[in-house]
């Protein structure tokens, strides 16, 4: 009988992580994901007395009875859900390592998740947003021309604070955005160029630290941005515009696609430069677009 096989899960979830960062490639941010959900399963079946010294023994309704646990806690179904794509993922990687015979986790059911439409902001609190940062100092310089490249390309929050000054090609207006073995070339409009240019050539080269670094957007001390930093930018000009709710990062993401599909833009081309891997997730653009026209018809009409 292979050894591994008595491989306690500390130990076995440590190299599941060395898995993925090694074998899939995956970011960070995925890999603290699934070992806070692993870790949160081991504790759960330590406290319960289940053993977890070997993953061999784990089984079916040891993993059924924590699921019922974080059901029985108030965990949201999305929450639930990521739990259980995690637990899979980490028993078909135990399974394919020969750690164990039977997949336990194979017919652990997801609970059905209420599709929520995305928020968006309309084009015009989207306007009152980006024209907020307007002063010359060097900081808004910056903000303004984050802003306005986050809008005018959807990129993600994590992609924008790592590019690179050789992604940007300010001349021809497209960025070029890397995920995992994957890029994707997206256009900008003469906004976002305008707001670059005035960015690179007056606030970049006061702002950085180390001239040779090629990093895009730094903060005020000089290093790189961080997801915290953009985010209370966005939310202090948020503020700053009157704008209500708890717009993110991820909302102006949301609004790019939203608005194009409202103005007639391919899925398939949104879906490119969203990064999408299926167009089932860029679908639901289409949805709210559809949405919006019931509501303007049912307002409008005379027998709406």
């Amino acid at each position: 009988m292979n050894e591994r096989l008595f491989y306690c899960m500390e130990t076995t979830i440590s190299d599941f992580i060395t898995y993925l960062h090694n074998t899939r490639k995956t970011s960070s941010n995925t890999e603290l994901s699934y070992k806070r959900d692993l870790v949160k399963l081991e504790k759960y079946l330590s406290e319960n007395n289940i053993n977890s010294d070997d993953v061999s023994r784990i089984t079916e309704k040891d993993l059924n009875s924590y699921i019922h646990s974080l059901m029985e806690q108030g965990f949201k179904a999305a929450t639930v859900s990521r739990n259980i794509a995690s637990i899979k993922a980490f028993f078909n990687y135990c399974q394919k390592a020969d750690l164990i015979s039977k997949d336990p986790s194979r017919d652990l059911k997801a609970p059905k998740i209420e599709k929520k439409l995305p928020e968006i902001l309309t084009m015009e609190e989207v306007v009152r947003l980006l024209e907020q940062p307007n002063s010359d100092t060097p900081k808004e310089l910056r903000d303004k021309a984050m802003l306005e490249l986050l809008y005018a390309t959807g990129i993600r929050v994590s992609e924008l604070i790592n590019l690179s000054v050789d992604d940007v090609n300010i001349k021809m207006c497209y960025i070029m955005c890397r995920d995992s073995n994957k890029e994707r070339v997206i256009p900008f409009g003469h906004k976002a160029k305008d707001a670059l240019t005035r960015y690179m050539k007056s606030s970049r080269n006061t702002m950085i630290n180390d001239k040779h670094s090629k990093i895009l957007f730094v903060n005020c001390s000089g290093a790189p941005m961080s997801r915290q930093g953009f985010w209370k930018l966005i939310k202090y000009y948020a503020k700053r515009a009157g704008i209500n709710g708890d717009i993110t990062p991820h909302t102006l993401r949301h609004s790019f696609a939203a608005h194009l599909v409202e103005n007639g833009a391919d899925l398939r081309a949104v879906q490119e430069m969203l990064g999408h891997s299926d167009i089932s997730t860029t679908q639901i653009y289409a949805a709210m677009n559809h949405s919006h026209i019931r509501e303007v018809y049912q307002k409008a009409h005379p027998r709406g």
